[in-house]
């Protein structure tokens, strides 16, 4: 699936949702269903600066070619699931695909994004620059 195409399977299940407290209930959801990430890559080197919470992102080759898979955690429930909806998003894209979506533009259509404190919105600014650096240098 593209990054559209993982938008718009997240967008409906967001839509589904009434209000932001079910919306975060299940960002919470999320962030508890991604798998654990190995002891050792519990780094610096994988660490996203500029987070409030604790946000590790993996970047690795794909099965699929010339595109990037990803892999993610955070300390706290609610950017955990931040992470999740980034990784189901941009994971197995290409980096070409991945420069060209608007991810802040995604956020505040479904309903996440103007329901964030400022420290979280920072944070996910920091893990989208991230994410697109990364891709900026595949």
């Amino acid at each position: 699936m593209t990054v559209s195409q993982q938008a718009e399977q997240l967008r409906e299940d967001f839509a589904f949702l009434g209000d932001w407290e079910a919306r975060f209930t299940h960002l919470i959801d999320l962030g508890k269903a991604l798998p654990a990430l190995k002891p050792d890559e519990y780094t610096e080197a994988y660490k996203v600066r500029g987070c409030t919470s604790q946000v590790w992102l993996v970047p690795e080759a794909s099965a699929t070619p010339n595109a990037i898979h990803l892999r993610g955690a955070s300390d706290a429930a609610i950017v955990a699931g931040l992470v999740a909806v980034i990784v189901h998003l941009f994971s197995d894209q290409q980096p070409a695909d991945i420069l060209a979506f608007d991810a802040p533009a995604f956020f505040k259509e479904i309903g996440i994004a103007d329901a964030l404190t400022p420290q979280r919105s920072n944070g996910l600014a920091s893990m989208i620059a991230r994410i697109r650096s990364v891709a900026s240098a595949a």
